[in-house]
Order: structure tokens, then C-alpha cells, then sequence
């Protein structure tokens, strides 16, 4: 997820995943092309080039819908909004809260232990404490390891006071 706008009108993060996307649909041609290709020969690979094809490609298919999501969070001063919109294969959403209802974002962690080592892994969430969603709202569903989650928390944290004191015309003339 990376940050595409950083005003201090809007702040916008966006994830929109074309490399993993590209590979797997380069995944899903290679399958259906050789298995296309053994079809075309006949004889005793028609049932091979059937299987490759459509168990190669389906499976490639089958993670391109589950894994292929785009997200885009917009805070939003002007319109008093957070919106969080997700698409993929399967559709899109969209969830809006109020601006004034966020305290703060913060890292969410998850540990998991196999064959004897600990990985941890992390992602950004939203923390609202009034109104009606009110709670902790993550950011992107899936959990990551680096430093991305939290770079993103900390811009957020950094965006939400920078809208300053109102400006008010305080010009030479008064009534």
C-alpha cells in the first residue's frame, strides 16, 4: 500500500497489486497454453493437456480471485470522511465512517510459530472511538511483514493534526 495523495485536505492510500496480478494470469496462459498445445497433438496427451489446462489454469484463476484486490482509504477534511473502498473479481465495497470518530491508527500484529521459528507479521487499522463504528478497522485485510503498516500508521497519525487552527479573515475592518 502506498500513499498517493498527502494534502492537508485529503490523505489517500492505495493498493492496487499488478505485479501479482500480472503473474498470475502469466501463470494461468503458460497452463492453458501448454495444455491447449498437448491437446492439439492428439493421441494419448488429450487427457494430460485436458488436466493441465483446466486444473493449471483453474488454480491460477482460482488465486487470481482471492488474492487480487484493490484498496483505496480517503480520509477526507472537507467532507468529514473516511472511505474505504475494496474491489475485486467478486465485487466492490464500500465503507464510510466519520473523520471526527478517528483517534488514531495503529499496527496490528500477529505472531505464528512453525518448526521451532516465530514470524510476526503486521497491518495498519484504523481506531475509532465514537459513534456508531466505533473499534479498530483494519486498513488492508491481509497482514505483511516489513515496514509498510508501519510507514502508514505513522502518516496518519501525522495527517490528522495537520489541519491547523481556522483561518479567519481578520482583516483591518471590523463591525
Amino acid at each position: 500500500m502506498k500513499i498517493t495523495r498527502n494534502t492537508p485536505e485529503q490523505l489517500i492510500l492505495s493498493d492496487t497489486p499488478w505485479l501479482i496480478g500480472i503473474m498470475l494470469v502469466l501463470f494461468i496462459l503458460a497452463f492453458a497454453g501448454a495444455g491447449i498445445g498437448m491437446l492439439s497433438q492428439g493421441g494419448d496427451l488429450i487427457l494430460p493437456g485436458l488436466i493441465f489446462a483446466l486444473v493449471g489454469g483453474g488454480m491460477g484463476a482460482l488465486a487470481f480471485c482471492l488474492f487480487v484486490r484493490r484498496v483505496q482509504v480517503i480520509l477526507d477534511r472537507p467532507g468529514g470522511s473516511i472511505l474505504i473502498r475494496r474491489q475485486s473479481v467478486f465485487g466492490y465495497s464500500r465503507v464510510e465512517h466519520r473523520l471526527a470518530d478517528l483517534s488514531h491508527a495503529e499496527v496490528e500484529s500477529t505472531t505464528s510459530r512453525s518448526e521451532g521459528r516465530t514470524r510476526t507479521l503486521f497491518r495498519p487499522v484504523l481506531v475509532l472511538d465514537g459513534g456508531m463504528s466505533a473499534g479498530r478497522h483494519p486498513v488492508v485485510e491481509a497482514y505483511t511483514n516489513g515496514r509498510g503498516p508501519q510507514r502508514l500508521s505513522d502518516a496518519i497519525n501525522a495527517w490528522l493534526p495537520a489541519a491547523g487552527p481556522a483561518m479567519v479573515d481578520s482583516g483591518g475592518h471590523s463591525a
